[in-house]
């Protein structure tokens, strides 16, 4: 493994330890905050856990500069004839590149029924999304953070089956953090 590898994983055991957290305390500003740092950090962590991802298969000769490009998030310039990775930031949506690998590796593109992991993740996404971009108080509870929570560990197993055929090593711990802070 390598450091962001780590890093990632290190998010993922913080996001679940301030879920934890948010069920212990009395305090509704103090689960508040708790919740918040759940639902943002659990983000980062899916993101950089993409990031590792697409760095590790980013070398690979057979992907195209564009899939190259999709990965690790560069735009792509035809330069003397030939496209090429550029230096300029390039985002993808989270979503498209999640699906972008999961089509890549495993060779179907996720079923985005509501009852799929596919499916729980638009509504983490949308749930991040109104605390993200608030324009009204978000209703946020610490069963909708669970939910979210869960749709990204489902998400990360989903990816680690569809790209190395065994399962994200933290998907068996569920939402138990092992974190004590």
């Amino acid at each position: 493994m390598t450091e962001i590898d780590f890093f990632a994983n290190d998010l993922l055991e913080e996001a679940k330890r301030f879920l934890e957290k948010s069920g212990d305390s009395s305090d509704t500003v103090a689960q508040k905050a708790n919740l918040h740092a759940a639902l943002m950090l659990s983000f980062c962590a899916l993101e950089a856990h993409l990031n590792a991802i697409g760095e590790e298969f980013s070398s690979q000769t057979a992907l195209s500069p564009h899939e190259k490009g999709i990965l690790l998030e560069r735009d792509v310039r035809l330069d003397d004839g030939e496209y090429r990775l550029s230096k300029s930031l390039k985002i993808t949506r989270l979503e498209d590149r999640i699906d972008f690998l999961h089509r890549k590796f495993s060779g179907t593109p996720p079923d985005r029924s509501s009852t799929t992991w596919r499916g729980r993740l638009a509504e983490a996404i949308d749930l991040r999304n109104k605390l993200t971009h608030a324009r009204e108080v978000p209703l946020i509870s610490e069963a909708s953070v669970q939910r979210a929570l869960q749709a990204i560990v489902d998400t990360l197993d989903a990816l680690y089956k569809a790209i190395y055929n065994r399962s994200f090593p933290a998907a068996s711990r569920g939402l138990t953090s092992r974190l004590t802070f």
